[in-house]
Formats: C-alpha cells, sequence, structure tokens
C-alpha cells in the first residue's frame, strides 16, 4: 500500500513536497519553497460566468515577484493574459485599476483554464502563448518558460471556471 501511495504522489507531479515512508506511516507534506499561495476567479474555483461578464481572479503568494497569466480556452487557444506585472507578497486581485485591462468573456462557452506563472526574479524573456493546444502541448509550453529559473525561484498554478 506504501509503495502505491508514493507512485501516485510522484504521478501527481508533487516535485515540490517530501514524502516519508515508515512502517504503517506514510505522510506527504509540502515543502516551504511553493511561493504561490492562492489563484482562483474571483467567485471561487469551477464558478461561472456569462458571456460578456468580466472576470477577476485573486492572487496571493509568499513573496513578491513577477506574474504572468495564460489561458486556455475550451477549444484549446492559449492567450497571455498579463505578462511579467510586478505583485508584492500577500493577496493581489488581477486586474488591478493600474493595470488598465479587464478580462471581459467572449465565446467559446465551456471550461477556462487560467495558469499563474511566478517567478521572484523579474523574466528577461516575453512569453509568446498563441495558437492551439492539447493539455500536454500547454504543458509542455508553460514549463519550458520556467525552466531557466531555480525550483526556490518559481512556481506555476492552474485554476479554472466554466463560461456559460
Amino acid at each position: 500500500m506504501n509503495k502505491a501511495l508514493l507512485l501516485t504522489a510522484l504521478s501527481l507531479g508533487l516535485s515540490a513536497c517530501t514524502v516519508s515512508v515508515r512502517p504503517g506511516v506514510t505522510v506527504v507534506s509540502a515543502a516551504q519553497a511553493n511561493l504561490i499561495q492562492n489563484f482562483q476567479p474571483s467567485r471561487g474555483e469551477g464558478s461561472s460566468y456569462f458571456v460578456g461578464e468580466s472576470v477577476s481572479f485573486r492572487f496571493s503568494s509568499r513573496t513578491a515577484g513577477y506574474l504572468t497569466l495564460v489561458s486556455l480556452d475550451p477549444n484549446g487557444r492559449g492567450n497571455v493574459l498579463q505578462q511579467n506585472i510586478y505583485v508584492p507578497a500577500g493577496t493581489t486581485v488581477l486586474p488591478r485599476p493600474s493595470d488598465r485591462v479587464t478580462f471581459d468573456l467572449t465565446p467559446p462557452r465551456g471550461l477556462q483554464r487560467v495558469r499563474a506563472i511566478f517567478t521572484t526574479v523579474r523574466p528577461t524573456t516575453q512569453i509568446v502563448f498563441s495558437g492551439q493546444y492539447d493539455r500536454g502541448g500547454w504543458n509542455t509550453y508553460t514549463d519550458s518558460y520556467v525552466q531557466g529559473y531555480g525550483p526556490e525561484q518559481r512556481d506555476v498554478y492552474e485554476t479554472f471556471f466554466y463560461i456559460r
């Protein structure tokens, strides 16, 4: 049973955690290196919005850094919502009035995924994220963007909502 739990934890990509296995006891604990504490739409993860509405996000981090938001729409089209914006430690609601942008929802209707890519060091490159992606392609593309940073300098967190 312990081997099954360990393999499950590893397959979930829990690279920033500690897995301890002792006879009869298995403990999985998150490492303190996780920079993003929370990221979700203002109505909560899995909530619904109608075409024409605006969505905002609550983003919380342990430290100050730079945030890029990318989305994958129901048809598999990727977009950059905001790029390399400075956010302080704690909670920030995005978009901020000073950003002079809104996230107005348009078709297609369905599941909308949004990723927060956070680094403690200002990125020197711009992410060009436009085109059609399957789930694996989206993972590969966003992962390649953060590979130049050490695990203690980067974090990626995904949330979702529905467009009705």
